[in-house]
């Protein structure tokens, strides 16, 4: 890898590796999980080549929202800690490079995969790109604190194209593994502005610990855990449930419910005594929730299609 440390302005030449970090690849590893897992636990079967060319463009769909929103945020990620090795700011990358990769690359990303599927679910993925890098990016995120609320649909729309690649057609199911995401995302965000609120705070984006304190922080987390333990369970008793579902729920949003009331609980005092420690734990936590509800609503179909899964 070329260090750019040794450099001069202007002269260092982006590699691979810096154009394959501008398209967030942890992201697009979410997107093309919960992706896969819609298309898989839909009810009816894809031609695999088709699936795999399907979920290869919405990867690249995820991937070019990502270029975009790292056009756009750079300014601010020059600011904060956490970003700041990102492409852009560390210079690795030009802005106008990231701009011209993310517009050729959801354009190709829809147009195949239309072609690749059906054209409900390349329009999908053009609306989620446009949530994302427009709608989500250049406008909510530096407008209000209910960023991450409203924001977080554009990470929660992958399983919904996932069912619709292998229907053709939107149904309940889709929207409930839409809902888990949805109401996942706060908690998760918000737990990490918890003990990154230095860095939203130097960057100016209203992050609801900026706007309104990390007590009123803590309180939103218990609320939207309660509302998505509930969501996550009763999911547990639809089609993509069944009894391995139900107790993989079951383990995980009583520990999620248990670390958000301890979270709740905590003065800012405590949190700053043990830097942070429930609250990083709780966010660990939440790396793995998502993953392995999504994990088990694929093993319950998977099991379906053998006739043991689910109900």
């Amino acid at each position: 890898m070329t260090d750019t440390s040794t450099t001069p302005a202007g002269e260092y030449e982006a590699q691979f590796g810096d154009y394959f970090a501008l398209m967030k690849p942890r992201v697009m590893q979410l997107v093309v999980f919960t992706a896969l897992v819609g298309m898989l636990a839909a009810p009816n079967s894809v031609h695999p080549v088709v699936g795999f060319a399907s979920i290869l463009f919405v990867a690249i769909g995820a991937g070019a929202s990502g270029a975009l929103n790292m056009w756009w945020d750079a300014d601010i990620d020059a600011i904060m800690r956490r970003t700041q090795g990102r492409p852009i700011p560390s210079g690795r990358v030009q802005p106008g490079e990231a701009l011209a990769i993310g517009v050729a690359l959801s354009g190709m990303s829809v147009v195949m995969l239309g072609l690749a599927a059906n054209l409900l679910a390349a329009g999908m993925l053009l609306f989620t790109i446009l949530f994302y890098a427009v709608f989500y990016s250049m406008w909510l995120k530096r407008a209000t604190p209910q960023n991450i609320v409203i924001g977080g649909a554009a990470g929660a729309f992958p399983p919904v194209i996932g069912w619709i690649i292998a229907t053709g057609s939107f149904s309940v199911e889709a929207w409930l593994m839409f809902a888990l995401i949805f109401m996942w995302t706060p908690p998760h965000f918000w737990a990490l502005a918890l003990f990154m609120r230095n860095d939203y705070d130097d960057a100016k984006v209203p992050m609801l610990t900026v706007t309104h304190g990390r007590r009123s922080t803590r309180r939103h987390i218990l609320a939207y855990t309660v509302l998505l333990v509930i969501l996550a369970v009763g999911t547990g008793f639809t089609t993509i449930g069944g009894p391995i579902y139900l107790v993989t729920a079951g383990v995980l949003n009583l520990l999620f419910l248990i670390g958000a009331f301890r979270i709740w609980k905590r003065d800012e005092d405590d949190s700053e005594a043990d830097d942070f420690r429930v609250e990083r734990k709780f966010f660990r936590l939440s790396l793995w929730y998502l993953f392995l509800h999504f994990g088990a609503i694929l093993v319950e179909a998977t099991l379906r299609g053998y006739g043991m899964g689910g109900w």
